[in-house]
């Protein structure tokens, strides 16, 4: 096992500087999850710490070892790709055991690192069978089992899982959580999936356009963006965005406008931000609720009018989309639906029925012009006492 150091890296490919000073430390026995759109950057940063991509700029260390120009094969790493690569002439043993078989490593100890894999990964019944024999994800878990008989210093995988379907890719989330608890090895792992991202990873670093926007647990990115680019990205559906103007502030507490004069309150400290300044307000499908137009229970100082235009049954919860009346309020597009997750058992509005949609202030987010978030206000169990004492 060992840490992972990026200080100031950046690549460049003639005039396009595609990764723009990263710093970022991994611990020892870390899983950490580079997650953000395609084009980011996450995939080439990775091929950076495989050696696979020259650096620019900055400086790589692994195991406390300056690594720039230390060759892949000596970097105590091993990935594993989005395509298997399997040799299809060779059984699963054969495919597994095939790099220790280079460095000339002794049959009997091959044989025992690879039991021990397939072991770990439950396929010790597919050994013998070709790479044709087996499924997807059977030869995805056979190409994790590559990487752990070489007993790396770091795990490295690109989107491993995109080539399989979606039953299998939640049971291989799984399996690769166990793993990291069975390895304590450090991981890290590139996707573009959120679901992903927000399951498997200890630490998440989330990068746009070269560059990181933030990095921390699940629940610090989901509960606490930093920007309105981490906010809008993780979450699905993802979080409902409504362009507004600062109507006024007192202390913890802000006043903002919609588009179509509808007046909400959040608990946010915009601090100088002077009224008429132009704010984005975000609030997360579960934390909207639909009421009945004209029913709003008074308890919240704004409900927002809209029109049911879809609803989707899932099972455990239904999607209700609907078009704010004034469009143009919707994430500043006309046309724009906001989404709201509700209970499955709760019977959903019709189609083309006019609602009304309240949320508790403490659970939305402001966002100045620049996409900074700003601080919040009260919290949750403030706003209660407020609302018992009305």
């Amino acid at each position: 096992m060992a840490s992972v150091s990026l200080r100031g890296i950046r690549k460049q490919y003639d005039n396009n500087q595609v990764i723009k000073g990263i710093d970022l430390e991994i611990a020892d026995g870390e899983f950490v999850v580079f997650v953000g759109p395609s084009g980011c950057g996450k995939s080439t940063l990775l091929r950076i710490v495989a050696g696979l991509e020259d650096i620019t700029e900055g400086t790589l260390s692994i195991g406390g070892e300056v690594s720039n120009t230390v060759e892949p094969s000596r970097r105590g790493i091993a990935m594993v790709f989005q395509s298997y690569a399997l040799y299809p002439h060779m059984s699963v043993a054969e495919n597994m055991g095939f790099a220790l078989k280079l460095a000339k490593v002794p049959k009997s100890e091959i044989a025992e690192r690879v039991g021990r894999a397939a072991q770990i990964l439950q396929i010790e019944h597919l050994l013998e069978r070709k790479p044709k024999a087996l499924s997807g994800g059977q030869r995805q878990r056979v190409a994790i089992g590559r990487a752990i008989v070489r007993k790396p210093k770091v795990f490295l995988f690109d989107e491993p899982l995109s080539n399989l379907d979606a039953a299998l890719r939640g049971q291989t989330r799984v399996e690769l959580a166990r793993l990291h608890r069975e390895l304590q090895s450090t991981m890290i792992y590139v996707t573009h999936d959120q679901v992903e991202a927000m399951t498997l990873g200890q630490k998440i670093v989330v990068l746009n356009g070269g560059r990181i926007e933030q990095v921390g647990t699940p629940v610090d990115l989901y509960e606490r963006p930093a920007n309105k680019f981490v906010a809008g990205f993780l979450g699905s559906p993802r979080m409902n965005f409504f362009e507004a103007t600062l109507a006024g502030e007192s202390g913890r507490s802000a006043s903002v406008q919609l588009a179509g004069g509808t007046r909400v309150q959040v608990a946010a400290d915009v601090g100088r931000a002077a009224p008429g300044a132009r704010v984005t307000l975000g609030v997360r499908p579960e934390h909207l609720q639909i009421v009945r137009s004209g029913v709003s229970d008074g308890r919240h100082d704004g409900a927002i009018g809209a029109t049911v235009a879809l609803v989707e049954y899932l099972g455990d919860v239904t999607l209700v989309y609907a078009h704010v009346d004034d469009a143009t309020s919707a994430a500043g597009s006309v046309g724009e639906m906001v989404a709201v997750k509700c209970d499955a058992d709760i019977a959903p509005p019709a189609p083309g029925s006019k609602v009304e949609l309240v949320f508790p202030a403490s659970r939305a987010f402001l966002f100045d012009a620049g996409g900074a978030v700003f601080a919040p206000g009260w919290t949750e169990r403030e706003e209660a006492l407020s609302l018992q004492a009305r």
